[in-house]
């Protein structure tokens, strides 16, 4: 289960598409208001409940399960039957279940208010928890009831060297456990000799069993786990009853139709010995109401980070991944991002980079672009746009970037040009101080290290044009690109050359959590993360850039990875905890647009 669903914007959904509807973007489940779109459509004859899938899975515990049909969407609840199916429609940036039949069976009581869905289910009784072998723990219950399961904490005792790292999970049920099962997991106060022993021996800290506590508040059952750092608690309901298995390879495979053009699924991928539990999307960009578009956290700036999450839901976008790379202190960008052929931060290094335009065509190539200032008497380079890459030479920045502009290093000579004129000059100070304020109607120069030695050749009033050129040109072509890198894969060949994109050696060399970008021979585009094998560490590039070709990519780029990866659909990160991903500068979001 994913967590840390964040409030939708805009709290009253266009739902045009339905008549006699109302809305809203919260939920109270049992006297608990959460984040959560909805929708009810009313005649005279019926009243119908959808929730957003994410919502039906974070706040119910509905597990999803395979499908090829977009509109139905097969369901498991505290049940055997695998075939419970709930309607499906697209609205916005989400897809709605109909929860109409599931709340009318169980006894769910259901009303809008405002802009708030109130659902009250029959509370249920816990009445018995067993931890069984194989890591095993069995939750009995007398009726279906809404559950979740979140990561809570950091490694228990990460001070202690022979304490296995553990991390805290929080199993919530609403229901009550039997008082003489809240007493049987309830901590037993330690005697001083026995905190003596502990003290005098880390060891005996070692968790035997991953249940540690069972609470019960407010009509709410709470049962904590201590669950070892590389294992996850899969949880299957069937009737009455919950297991929670704790194992290193709890991956759920999935093989869903989320919508026409757009497929969610996730299994191992196997390479020689080892594993890899990938998370993809598959993305049909014939289809002419898919469209990609590059996404930042604000539309007044290019400074700033954001959760994917929210990033993904304040553009609107189905679906999206993390993007480019940037400086996580300044939070500046550090790679191409263009977007309606225009320039909003230039590429650095020679690093790989994706193109695209709005009839499904991709190009993947590494990239430069060559900015040049021209006046009467000089031709000068400009190294980059609106980039937190900092080098001595000459740098441009615009109303893109912000407002106004801070410079980056001492001792910039700041030109400011307006009309394609350079109006005033001035000398920036110590970095991080002063902000520049960035003319609208044209941009700041700066000039850094030996460049400022070009100021005699740039008088103020001096009339100056900019040209620009991309290498190779074929990216000229395309309206919108993201640069990341390295480059993985062109036209089914292994390119993968993290040196030459200025990578350092230990990049090159590190297994980790990694995220892409790909095309396959079908034409269809996957946006993919791939996370730690069992036991073991994340792909290095060398096996990300394999893994890659055995998903049938044909041409494929390395996005930020890391705590960075994300991959969101639909309300919420799929591959991942919400409160386990890091804030990221960019991403790409996929759009579902009216025809």
């Amino acid at each position: 289960m994913t967590q840390g669903l964040p409030t939708p914007p805009n709290g009253q959904l266009k739902t045009s598409v339905l008549k006699g509807n109302t809305s809203g973007n919260q939920i109270s489940l049992n006297g608990r208001i959460l984040p959560g779109v909805w929708l009810q459509n009313k005649t005279a004859n019926s009243l119908t409940t959808y929730i957003g899938d994410s919502s039906i899975r974070q706040l119910f515990g509905v597990d999803l399960l395979n499908t090829s049909n977009p509109v139905k969407q097969p369901v498991r609840w505290f049940s055997l039957d695998t075939n419970q199916t709930l309607s499906s429609l697209l609205i916005g940036g989400y897809r709605y279940l109909d929860i109409t039949d599931i709340t009318k069976k169980e006894g769910m009581r259901v009303q809008a208010n405002g802009n708030i869905l109130v659902i009250s289910t029959n509370i249920a009784k816990v009445t018995d928890i067993r931890q069984e072998i194989n890591h095993r723990l069995t939750i009995d219950v007398d009726r279906a009831t809404p559950w979740q399961i979140n990561q809570v904490s950091t490694p228990i005792d990460p001070n202690v060297p022979s304490t296995p790292p553990n991390r805290e999970w929080l199993l919530t049920l609403d229901g009550i456990a039997q008082p003489q099962l809240v007493k049987r997991y309830t901590p037993r106060k330690l005697s001083l000799l026995e905190s003596l022993l502990k003290q005098l021996k880390p060891a005996l800290r070692r968790p035997i069993t991953p249940l540690k506590q069972v609470e019960v508040l407010n009509n709410q059952t709470f049962i904590r786990l201590s669950i070892p750092i590389n294992f996850v608690p899969k949880v299957t309901t069937y009737p009455n009853r919950l297991v929670i298995d704790i194992q290193p390879d709890t991956l759920v495979e999935r093989d869903i139709t989320w919508t026409q053009g757009l497929r969610w699924q996730q299994r191992y991928v196997n390479l020689d010995a080892e594993k890899f539990p990938v998370t993809w999307l598959e993305i049909n960009p014939r289809i002419t109401q898919v469209k990609l578009k590059p996404i930042l956290p604000n539309a007044n700036t290019l400074v700033g980070t954001a959760p994917l999450i929210l990033t993904a839901q304040q553009n609107s976008a189905v679906a999206a991944i993390n993007g480019g790379y940037f400086n996580r202190n300044n939070r500046y960008p550090l790679g191409a991002i263009r977007y309606n052929n225009q320039w909003l931060s230039s590429p650095i290094l020679n690093r790989g980079a994706i193109a695209w335009n709005n009839s499904g065509e991709f190009y993947f190539n590494r990239l430069t672009l060559e900015e040049t200032l021209v006046t009467s008497t000089n031709r000068l380079p400009i190294l980059f746009l609106n980039s937190g890459y900092v080098q001595a030479g000459i740098a441009r920045y615009n109303r893109l970037w912000g407002a106004t502009y801070i410079p980056l290093i001492d001792n910039e000579v700041i030109l400011v040009v307006e009309k394609n004129q350079i109006v005033k000059q001035f000398a920036g100070g110590k970095a991080n101080e002063a902000a520049i304020p960035i003319p609208e109607n044209g941009y700041l120069l700066t000039l850094r290290g030996k460049a400022t030695d070009s100021i005699n050749q740039l008088p103020i009033g001096s009339v100056i044009q900019i040209t620009s050129t991309t290498t190779p040109s074929d990216f000229s072509r395309y309206p919108n690109i993201l640069g990341a890198g390295p480059l993985l894969l062109q036209n089914r060949q292994v390119v993968l050359d993290a040196k030459s994109e200025k990578f350092s050696d230990a990049f090159a060399q590190e297994k980790a959590v990694r995220s892409a970008i790909c095309t396959t021979a079908t034409g269809t585009l996957i946006i993919a993360a791939v996370h730690n094998r069992p036991n073991g560490a994340g792909p290095s590039l060398a096996e990300h850039t394999q893994l890659m070709r055995q998903m049938g990519c044909v041409n494929a780029l390395n996005l930020d990875g890391g705590s960075s990866t994300s991959l969101y659909l639909g309300g919420e990160l799929i591959n991942r905890p919400a409160s386990t991903a890091a804030r990221v500068h960019n991403g790409i979001g996929i759009f579902l647009e009216s025809r």
